[in-house]
């Protein structure tokens, strides 16, 4: 019998299966699709800026096409030949720029030998989908052209029909059009989703570019790093945060991502170094990187967003004591004339004891309150970084594309960890008025986050600044954020940030256990995967723990933290990870073949290929199904009339 409150939600599926008939094929499409082998997802983390290694890796589907092109042409192609193949797939529009300015004879051969290969590589490829699914890979408003280009039997060069869908391309000197819809269509069916596991910027170049090209992809996800959230709480006007993004901008010589790329100015910061800060030399400051400014200026500008940032941390504090944070602030503990501060009860010597904006002789006798050129400058940031239009849609992205934690098929991915005591018992952190541990409190936080984006309430606001530097945030992780005491202390020992004691006890199987048994996976084989900590494989640590149950895939992929980098494929057969290495320039890529060859190691070997039906993505089609089968039974029963189009 069917529950009468199912009828709403059955009369709207009756509007895209109007009979039994159209019903039923969906149904078995469904049914196609879990005997399929599970889709590849690529994952990495912590891109931290570096949209050029980035991009790269997506267009090479993390070295994986250079062995797929191997294994179809085989002695077909010669190296070079195969070479050039996989250029114009990873760089259309690069790899032809030199063929577009010759004769139209020459570019017409071209584009028959290349859209004959490439043209192959994706009827291998399309072995792994349905139809509909290799459909949906194809651009838009070439899907029409490709299709036939890939279902008929001859390739181009082969037969008048396919030299006559191209050949108005060739005339009108617009082959480029093809090759990229050709590229695209292999990038997307190579890799199924692509997961960044947490931290899209800071410290390289430009955060802006590597969401960019994030939004190009057709299927990707992001699971929130702290420094993400930073960037997030920043874009909504957290003036803590802008601060903090400001600065880092600065410290490393990215001002491009902030002017070029969201239209943020930074002359406010100008302004305030060069008055608040005018004579300071700054020598805490160098600037890690090169810019248009001045490096004194730009060390002043750091010096100055930092002590800003400081303040306003302090002030935050006090208004969510909840947080127990007072601790860390640490200006009202500096002795300007001994040129001291005191930390957790110990008093050190500062590296830098000028602090124009601290004067103890403030109306308010208060450190953490702003001078008027401080609240000017903090002022005009906001309003800038609130009106930036880019901003807003790429940050609106990350909501939409983004989670706390995400599983796929047996991995379970976040950032940075599951916060615990040295017992590997859950830690609570209150959200909502309510103590929350484990899976509820990566959940909570998920819908505060959503919520602050919609309402804006200055709790949610504020709660962003907690994940990006918050001992019990799963972003961050670690008793305290240094960030004064490596500016201003030399004592090694105060710099040191005790992390989580997550991060030892992965290595122990049982704990990993525990672990996949709150998030609802797999007990005995679930794979936890993170990153947020850098794997210092100089050092001989590894990215797969001694457990063999987790997973650390934050590889120092920015050039400011070593150039490497991983990528954990989860494939059908097993999951890999690929090590990958410094990458130089698109034109060497173009010019000379350079690639990002990838060190392959296995994770886990399946004794039997995984399917779409053995991964929760199953699930849902399950789900999908049996209210498929529900609506089959309201036409049967003639509760709902079918309605034959």
């Amino acid at each position: 019998m069917l529950d009468t409150r199912e009828l709403p939600l059955l009369r709207a599926l009756a509007g895209r299966y109007p009979t039994t008939e159209a019903a039923l094929a969906e149904i078995g499409h469904l049914r196609a699709i879990l005997s399929l082998p599970k889709g590849t997802v690529h994952v990495v983390s912590d891109v931290h800026g570096e949209h050029r290694k980035l991009k790269h890796i997506i267009n090479n589907a993390s070295g994986s096409l250079r062995p797929l092109v191997e294994r179809v042409f085989g002695d077909r192609l010669t190296a070079g030949e195969k070479r050039a193949l996989l250029s114009v797939i990873y760089y259309p529009r690069e790899s032809y720029a030199p063929v577009a300015r010759g004769a139209e004879a020459a570019r017409r051969a071209y584009l028959r030998w290349t859209l004959a290969r490439e043209v192959e590589v994706i009827r291998e490829l399309s072995r792994r989908y349905t139809l509909r699914q290799v459909d949906q890979a194809f651009p838009a408003d070439m899907r029409g052209l490709l299709r036939e280009l890939v279902s008929a039997r001859a390739a181009p060069g082969e037969g008048g029909t396919l030299d006559a869908l191209v050949e108005p391309f060739v005339q009108h000197g617009r082959e480029i059009e093809i090759l990229r819809a050709a590229a695209r269509a292999i990038r997307n069916l190579t890799v199924f989703e692509l997961v960044v596991a947490g931290d899209l910027g800071d410290r390289g170049p430009r955060l802006d570019k590597v969401l960019e090209y994030l939004m190009r992809q057709p299927r990707a996800r992001v699971v929130w790093g702290n420094h993400d959230v930073s960037w997030m709480g920043a874009s909504l006007g957290q003036e803590a945060l802008i601060a903090t993004v400001v600065r880092l901008s600065l410290r490393y010589g990215r001002l491009s991502q902030l002017e070029e790329g969201f239209g943020i100015p930074v002359a406010p910061v100008d302004r305030l170094a060069r008055t608040a800060y005018a004579d300071d030399p700054a020598e805490r400051f160098a600037v890690r990187g090169e810019g248009l400014r001045d490096a004194l200026l730009m060390a002043r500008m750091q010096k100055a967003m930092a002590v800003l940032q400081f303040k306003l941390e302090g002030q935050l504090c006090r208004r969510r004591p909840e947080y127990a944070l007072e601790h860390r602030c640490l200006l009202h503990r500096i002795d300007q004339r001994a040129g001291t501060v005191a930390i957790d009860g110990e008093v050190y010597p500062l590296l830098d004891a000028r602090f124009p904006t601290l004067d103890p002789a403030l109306e308010s006798g208060d450190p953490y309150a702003l001078t008027p050129d401080e609240a000017a400058c903090i002022a005009l940031l906001k309003e800038s970084f609130l009106k930036s239009p880019v901003l807003a849609r790429r940050m609106r992205w990350m909501v939409q594309q983004g989670t706390t934690w995400l599983r796929r098929d047996r991995a379970l991915i976040f950032h940075g960890c599951v916060p615990v005591d040295g017992a590997g018992e859950l830690l609570p952190f209150v959200v909502d008025g309510e103590p929350r541990r484990g899976r509820a409190l990566f959940d909570a936080l998920e819908r505060a986050v959503r919520r602050a984006f919609r309402a804006r309430a200055q709790e949610d606001v504020d709660l962003l600044w907690y994940l990006w530097t918050g001992p019990l945030s799963p972003m961050f992780g670690k008793d305290r954020m240094t960030t004064f005491e490596s500016y201003f202390v030399a004592d090694a020992r105060t710099h040191r940030e005790t992390k989580n004691p997550y991060f030892h006890l992965i290595h122990d199987a049982g704990f990993c256990t525990r672990v996949c048994r709150e998030f609802g996976l797999d007990e005995a084989r679930g794979l936890i995967v993170n990153g947020h900590v850098p794997v210092r494989v100089e050092q001989g640590e590894s990215p797969i723990k001694a457990s063999h149950r987790a997973v650390t895939i934050d590889g120092a992929f920015s050039e400011a933290y070593g150039d490497k980098g991983y990528t954990l494929v989860l494939e059908a057969s097993g999951a890999r990870l690929a090590q990958h290495h410094h990458f130089t320039s698109v034109e060497q890529a173009v010019e000379t073949g350079e690639d990002i060859i990838p060190e392959i190691s296995d994770v886990e070997v399946y004794e039997a290929a995984r399917t779409v039906g053995d991964t929760e993505k199953g699930e849902e089609l399950a789900r999908e199904i049996e209210i498929l089968e529900r609506l089959i039974q309201a036409y049967e029963d003639g509760v709902l009339l079918e309605q034959p189009r």
